[in-house]
């Protein structure tokens, strides 16, 4: 059976917005500078996961995947069950694979997020006679009592999972028909958390990852804060979406509205006293085609597209991401779903695998927020720019720009530049200059300073 496909809403709000913005002038010049200064310290194993699928694979693979991932210093991961295949027939349990998963889990030490989605045709609200019957495990379960019962009965087999996700992607068809429904996952939602909260006390539990910045198909507004009127947020849960964009700063046509976007929702979901906010999926595919919506990029591009997203995220205000995923996948899932991973079937690492590896490496395990570097005559418009020092006290300049640039940077006089993409680092030391001169590239480059 195919994984679910993710059907795809407009990137990031871009269709509707584009008709504005090109008025306002947007396409028409370089985006201006951004210079972020990070909310927190990061712990990259605790910050950053990734989604894995390791029952589609043998043992000893998932084993090899695991391995790869623990040498990135990565201990989170997330998983999904599709209860459609779980009990397939009434009370009739097919668990030998997921057994082995969480087997895995346990004895690598790996910590997990788990969610359960795809309604079984015993317990389907679709009609039979409708004329999608055939998508029966897109459709919501007729009682959502019995799919808590479920929860509940996962929670009680698999102790070493650490947070119960409830449902996955509500918001858009491809999880949710005959269209996206607040209050119909609502009432999924509650007694789910009910009977979680009975049988495994101690453990978080997150809503639905929301696919993209949370868009309804088919009906206007956010999802998320459909759900906050419903007064979900009571229910102190985590919250969680997906924010896929075409490109890593937002959506089409360079307007650069990732971080618009993410700050204004974080800002609003703090203040309605969210705890916790997840990005549970994130990430790129290295298809080749036909093209399926996300714009051809291989596996370079990916590379490039994930670092450069990463180091948004870190130094904004998410308290956890998972970037999806670990494996690229077999026939099972779609043209474009087969190639999110960092890693290829065989289990040998992809670009995007020895990028983020070096990324890492020169970042150290832990990185805390420092104030912008000083540009010599300001920051040119297209650049990106965030500021951290590491545990040994060295400050880490990440960089990238829309085109390539060079510019000073006074009071440094040598520091270490590294292309964790193409797996190149250059000293630069200041001559007659009154600071280093640093050759910006359009991929992510980090500065290490001193």
């Amino acid at each position: 059976m195919k994984l679910p496909r993710r059907l795809q809403l407009q990137w990031a709000l871009g269709a509707s917005l584009a008709p504005s913005l090109a008025r306002a002038g947007w396409f028409s010049s370089r985006p201006e500078a951004i210079e972020l200064q990070p909310m927190r310290t990061v712990v990259w194993r605790d910050f950053l996961g990734v989604n894995a699928q390791f029952q589609w694979f043998a043992p000893a693979m998932a084993r090899k995947q695991v391995e790869r991932l623990q040498a990135l210093g990565l201990q989170w991961v997330r998983l999904g069950l599709h209860w459609m295949l779980l009990e397939p027939r009434e009370g009739q349990f097919e668990l030998t694979a997921i057994d082995q998963a969480m087997a895995l889990v346990k004895a690598a030490g790996l910590r997990c997020i788990t969610y359960v989605v795809g309604t079984p045709r015993f317990a389907t609200s679709v009609q039979p006679d409708d004329k999608y019957a055939q998508y029966f495990d897109k459709f919501p379960p007729r009682d959502p009592v019995v799919y808590a019962q479920r929860l509940a009965l996962l929670a009680r087999r698999y102790p070493q999972v650490d947070v119960w996700q409830v449902w996955n992607e509500p918001n858009i068809l491809a999880f949710w028909a005959p269209k996206a429904d607040p209050e119909g996952y609502g009432h999924l939602l509650v007694p789910a958390v009910q009977a979680l909260r009975a049988t495994v006390p101690d453990k978080p539990i997150a809503m639905a990852g929301m696919a993209y910045y949370s868009e309804m198909h088919g009906r206007k507004g956010l999802m998320l804060e459909a759900m906050g009127r419903l007064g979900a947020f009571n229910l102190d849960t985590i919250v969680a979406y997906h924010p896929y964009t075409a490109l890593p700063e937002g959506a089409e046509h360079g307007e650069r509205d990732f971080l618009r976007h993410v700050t204004h929702a974080h800002q609003w979901l703090r203040a309605v006293k969210v705890k916790q906010i997840w990005a549970t999926e994130w990430g790129w595919s290295s298809y080749e085609g036909p093209k399926e919506e996300q714009p051809l990029i291989g596996e370079q591009g990916q590379a490039d597209y994930t670092l450069r997203r990463l180091a948004l995220m870190a130094a904004l205000d998410y308290d956890r991401i998972f970037l999806f995923t670990l494996s690229d996948l077999d026939s099972r899932a779609s043209v474009r779903d087969r190639r999110y991973g960092l890693l290829r079937e065989s289990g040998e690492p992809k670009p995007v695998y020895h990028a983020l590896s070096r990324f890492l490496s020169v970042c150290g395990p832990r990185l805390a927020p420092q104030a912008p570097l000083k540009i010599a005559g300001g920051a040119p418009k297209g650049l990106v720019s965030i500021t951290w020092k590491r545990p040994d006290g060295r400050r880490v300049w990440m960089c990238w720009a829309d085109q390539a640039l060079s510019l000073v940077l006074p009071g440094v006089r040598e520091a270490t530049l590294h292309h964790p993409v193409k797996g190149t680092q250059i000293t630069l030391k200041a001559g007659a200059e009154v600071g280093v001169t640093v050759p910006v590239d359009t991929a992510l480059q980090v500065l290490v300073i001193g």
